[in-house]
């Protein structure tokens, strides 16, 4: 469907050529009465009389005239591309009239939105266009009830975050009666800063979770241990800064102290694991720069926009070891029913665009993983925001000083600052130094206070201290006589791994022609650098094609997981069929028993079948299939000659079998069984609840032996 719509719009015109058509005919109906617009609306077959009248309702309702490069914006959108569209351009807007296009199908749009406060505000902005136009709205928030979910997916166009939309397909998978499900078959996608979900965050497993609590003694038995341990005596840290390695004192210490024997027999697995993730709650993840502790429990900093992220965690055993760490009370795990990505949810809509204001960088892999073209719209005024070159620096402390002393240059012209710094834990250390100096502070503690922070940093004399979170979706506007002082400066105090974080923050300063500038302190202390191990003279003159070789090893990762998981992929969706062809038969009163013990025991069945394949990702028995890649443990396993990716598809393969097998022997079985009758109304499973989970479906050192991989093949190339 996507290719069609290429075909079918893309006929030898330019998107200019579009734009001029498409304002001929706003200029037609500008004086056409409310009725007219909204029968010529009705009767809309032709792209450009959609987007017309869209544009024309959109100015008559809301009193805002789209600009030529927010209808080129719409005009990429309805062709089924990502948009890239600088901050101040009017996203929210250049998205309605490609909304209504879709729309007129009649089978539902859903835009994805960053956060429940945008999806919210987005409904009600936009809504009246929509409304006059003939088309239906409706919004999905976090605290929405089923009944609530169920109109608002029913109607012409749904906002909501991509995770609740993803929570809702989980949900779904799990109903035993079809009017437990709310959503309708999928149909078009448009992503909101396609970026951050198509991309960064594209590989998050969303996970439906229930059942009893299981023990989770042993984390706290095993966090009194490992707290005590040294690095270079009880273990090491790979180059990176990535992945733990226990030493043979720290593999001596823990055998000792449990009294388990020989810690690699399979009976001491559970230990095993336990130990490597107490280390590494301790070592690798920092408490107000990886998450923080708020109101008694353990909350993820996501590391791109350095905000809480909802109902994140870690892998269940990583977490509850955060958690033991911190001495907060445990979160109760479960097991996981039903699982899937993001980048697998968008698979599911026939036709998927998105806009946002940095994608160019990443167009090849928009390209070759989800088959998107980026358009780069230009912008409506002329960019004129001065990015200065970066200033380097051999410490930390030299560059924190340089950076105070800049702000308080600044501070005493009137210029507001917004400073963006690499995490909570900066952010704060930062402002302290600057206590002598009025300042706002934006992070993770305080990101319900983001919209009014936000709404006052580009006042005079404003200096606003934040972790990447800073406004993303919304803009910040000058105060009166800022533009003659230079508009915003923008500092950041270091550079990401991606250079598309680093333009989100220069886009910050600069909108719709605005003055602003930007300006990067770094330090080779920074993490990137030592991470990396970039030399000064390497990085001093230009930081892009650090950051360039760095995407495309992240890029490569990435696609490399794809691989694997497309081979669970597909049967996910078979046994997902399968269940929905039960759960859309007819029923009666003995056949509704056979129905619900049906779809029981396959949600029985595929938990089981998702709990093996998580021993085959982060088991010792997957490294070991690997052949001369690092273990955890032993350092490194002598078996080569295999193909992982073969033995993992002969290892899934042979699940599979099992599993389908056992379906249909085991309904007919629990169908036998006394009471089953009487018991067929409660689900077995108990409560359920939703959460993300971080990215490492194969483990910390399956991770680490992919980016060395990975780095091979760069250094080879070069």
């Amino acid at each position: 469907m996507r290719e069609w719509l290429r075909s079918l719009f893309s006929r030898s015109q330019s998107s200019e050529d579009k734009v001029r058509q498409i304002n001929k005919r706003r200029t037609e109906l500008a004086n056409a009465s409310d009725e007219t617009l909204r029968q010529t609306a009705r009767r809309c077959t032709e792209l450009i009389d959609t987007l017309a009248v869209s544009a024309v309702v959109a100015a008559r309702v809301l009193g805002l005239v789209m600009f030529d490069v927010q209808l080129q914006g719409a005009v990429a959108l309805a062709e089924g591309k990502i948009a890239e569209m600088q901050t101040g351009e009017g996203k929210t807007l250049a998205a309605v009239p490609a909304v209504a296009w879709y729309a007129r199908q009649g089978q539902g749009v859903h835009i994805m939105t960053a956060n429940d406060y945008l999806a919210r505000r987005d409904a009600q902005w936009m809504g009246p266009v929509y409304r006059t136009l003939g088309l239906s709205v409706g919004c999905i928030q976090q605290v929405s009830n089923s009944a609530e979910r169920q109109r608002a997916y029913n109607c012409d166009v749904t906002y909501g975050t991509a995770n609740e939309m993803g929570f809702d397909y989980l949900r779904d998978q799990l109903a035993l009666h079809r009017s437990e499900q709310v959503h309708r078959p999928f149909n078009v996608a448009l992503v909101d800063e396609a970026d951050s979900i198509l991309i960064d965050e594209a590989r998050l497993p969303l996970v439906i979770a229930g059942g009893e609590d299981e023990a989770e003694s042993l984390a706290y038995r095993v966090d009194a241990l490992t707290r005590r341990f040294r690095r270079f005596v009880h273990y090491s840290i790979d180059e990176n800064g990535r992945n733990v390695v226990l030493t043979d004192a720290g593999i001596r210490a823990v055998e000792e102290a449990c009294r388990c024997g020989n810690l690699f027999e399979d009976k001491n697995l559970p230990l095993h694991a336990a130990v490597q993730d107490s280390i590494h709650a301790h070592v690798l993840l920092h408490r107000d720069v990886d998450y923080i502790v708020k109101n008694g429990a353990i909350e993820s900093v996501d590391e791109f926009k350095g905000r809480i992220i909802q109902e994140r965690r870690w892998p269940s055993g990583l977490h509850t070891a955060i958690e033991a760490k911190e001495g907060v009370q445990l979160k109760k795990q479960g097991r996981i029913l039903g699982s899937i990505t993001l980048q697998n949810l968008l698979a599911l809509y026939p036709v998927v665009c998105g806009m946002t204001g940095t994608a160019a960088t990443q167009a090849d892999e928009f390209r070759s993983v989800y088959s998107l073209e980026v358009e780069v719209i230009p912008t409506n005024r002329p960019m004129i925001r001065t990015d200065h070159p970066d200033v380097l620096f051999g410490t930390q402390r030299e560059k924190e000083a340089a950076v105070i002393a800049e702000i308080r240059k600044a501070h005493e012209r009137g210029q507001p600052v917004l400073v963006g710094t690499a995490s909570v834990e900066e952010s704060e250390r930062l402002s302290r130094q600057l206590s002598s100096v009025p300042h706002s502070i934006l992070n993770a503690r305080n990101d319900e206070q983001e919209a009014a922070i936000v709404a006052c940093a580009g006042e005079r004399g404003a200096v606003t201290i934040s972790t990447n979170m800073a406004g993303r979706g919304t803009d910040i506007r000058l105060g009166e006589g800022v533009g003659e002082l230079g508009g915003l400066y923008v500092i950041g105090t270091s550079r990401h791994e991606s250079r598309r974080i680093d333009n989100q923050l220069r886009g910050r300063a600069g909108r719709q022609g605005d003055p602003g500038s930007s300006r990067f302190f770094i330090s080779l202390e920074d993490p990137l650098l030592v991470r990396y191990g970039i030399e000064n003279s390497a990085y001093q003159h230009d930081p892009e094609p650090v950051q360039r070789i760095i995407e495309g090893q992240q890029g490569d990762i990435r696609r490399f997981l794809v691989n694997y998981e497309e081979a669970t992929e597909g049967r996910r969706l078979a046994v997902q069929q399968r269940r929905q062809g039960i759960l859309d038969g007819p029923s009666s009163c003995d056949s509704e028993t056979e129905r619900i013990v049906s779809l029981l025991t396959i949600d029985d069945l595929w938990a089981e079948y998702l709990s093996a394949l998580s021993e085959i990702h982060g088991g010792i028995q997957w490294v070991s299939l690997t052949g001369g890649v690092r273990d955890p443990i032993q350092n490194y396993f002598k078996f080569g000659g295999f193909d992982p990716f073969r033995e993992y598809v002969k290892k899934v393969d042979l699940l599979f079998e099992e599993l389908l097998a056992a379906i249909d022997t085991e309904i007919p079985k629990r169908l036998k069984e006394p009471g089953t009758a009487t018991d067929v109304t409660t689900s077995r499973r108990g409560t359920t609840w939703t959460y993300v989970t971080t990215d490492q479906p194969f483990g910390l050192a399956m991770q680490q032996a992919i980016r060395d991989s990975v780095k091979r093949r760069t250094d080879a190339k070069a």
